[in-house]
């Protein structure tokens, strides 16, 4: 018996030891805003982080319930986040709550970004991407006479798309209007710009009217079911339309199942420049990381060049280091990329930011031009007075949050204003 007890406290011992082995060694969580998509939410689990040399939980949120939790771990001065991934709109208001990372090195593309105004390197740069158009190469025999894909305007998108629809009997370009769709990023980030050069300043201008007016030239000429599309690679594939434009990573299926039948190619031209989006993803601490070191090792570890490959091929994100990229890249990885170095390059390119120094209204910013969108384009309201409506809104938002203005609106001391 006393033999037996003794073997007891000995396993129950052991037992203790590995619990508190365990415990020590508790994964660093990643919480982050990008790659949500389940499937890549997997990949970012099992191709990318699984080399990382420490236990990592990533889990993927949107971003009101990221910025809240994020929140509540601030306030209570003790936190379960180890390292936060966001895109550079998500941090321009924590720069006081992230703690410095210049001692890890590391300077990749965009890092001055990554400074968030202050001289510590508040996030570093870890993935970037943006948003093209795509086409079925059916399409292109029915570009306007003498366009060039790789340098339209968006008289000439509109005239493609009226040339496609008069000859196939049905409206042939798409747009990511559904409930999940990224639309407010192509009025933020392409149709403002390339008209106004503006996207706050400018919201209510004329040049906004004419802007306005253009789309709604081009809805007539787009696929109806577009009010439910939210990834365009599903209509493309299955040739609900020609012509489309999404985010790289809802384009890659389409490009990759099918390369020889799809192209990318640069976002449409207005009076005021070739409008794009670069969109900067980023890793930062917060200052309530449980483990400051893992965390630290887990940020160096995204940048390492075999990292970013895996990130590219698990999420479509291009990296923001130098790498020389494997021959066996899946084709969307070809065919975009080339498509964005050509949009980068265009000497009328006018990229910018993603809109930032929003916090937790960014939600209500981005419903703005939305409901914008669907006052106008889909319920037919004049250009005019929806706008004046909306202006209101706008600048409530800007004021309460005091965020200064981004590129491409000329910078302000304070809330950037709706003039």
């Amino acid at each position: 018996m006393r033999e037996k007890l003794k073997l007891l406290k000995t396993t129950a011992l052991a037992l203790s030891v590995i619990a508190c082995a365990s415990m020590a060694k508790a994964d660093v969580l990643f919480w982050s805003t990008q790659a949500k998509p389940v499937e890549e939410t997997q990949a970012m689990r099992d191709q990318v982080l699984a080399g990382a040399g420490q236990e990592v939980d990533y889990q993927a949120s949107d971003g009101g319930p990221w910025l809240t939790r994020l929140q509540a771990e601030l306030t209570a001065g003790d936190g379960t986040i180890g390292v936060l991934g966001g895109l550079h709109g998500n941090f321009t208001s924590l720069p006081d709550d992230l703690v410095d990372l210049s001692a890890l090195g590391l300077k990749p593309t965009f890092s001055d970004l990554g400074m968030l105004g202050t001289s510590e390197q508040k996030y570093i740069p870890w993935m970037q991407a943006t948003y093209v158009m795509a086409a079925n190469k059916k399409a292109l025999e029915y570009l306007p006479d003498g366009a060039d894909v790789n340098a339209l305007t968006y008289d000439q998108l509109i005239e493609w798309s009226k040339n496609m629809a008069e000859a196939t009997g049905s409206p042939k370009f798409g747009f990511p209007a559904g409930p999940k769709g990224l639309k407010h990023r192509f009025f933020q980030g392409y149709l403002y710009p390339s008209y106004t050069d503006s996207v706050v300043r400018k919201f209510a201008s004329p040049e906004a009217e004419v802007a306005w007016e253009k789309f709604k030239e081009l809805w007539s000429y787009t696929n109806p079911g577009s009010t439910n599309f939210s990834f365009m690679q599903e209509q493309l594939l299955n040739e609900d339309v020609w012509v489309a434009f999404d985010h790289t990573a809802r384009l890659a299926d389409a490009f990759n199942q099918r390369p020889d039948d799809f192209i990318a190619f640069p976002a449409p031209a207005g009076p005021t420049g070739r409008g794009f989006m670069p969109v900067i993803a980023g890793v930062a601490v917060p200052k309530t990381a449980p483990d400051m070191d893992a965390a630290k090792e887990l940020v160096a570890y995204m940048l390492k060049p075999e990292t970013q490959i895996a990130t590219l091929r698990a999420t479509s994100f291009f990296p923001v280091v130098d790498v020389e990229l494997p021959d066996d890249m899946p084709a969307a990885v070809k065919i975009a990329g080339d498509a964005i170095a050509k949009m980068s390059a265009s000497p009328d390119a006018n990229p910018g930011l993603l809109p930032a120094g929003l916090g937790d209204q960014g939600g209500k910013f981005n419903q703005v031009f939305t409901d914008t969108f669907e006052r106008i384009v889909l319920a037919g309201q004049p250009v005019k007075d929806v706008l004046a409506d909306q202006k209101t809104i706008l600048a409530k938002i800007m004021n309460d949050t005091g965020a200064p203005c981004w590129a491409p609106d000329a910078p302000s001391e304070g809330a950037c204003p709706v003039e």
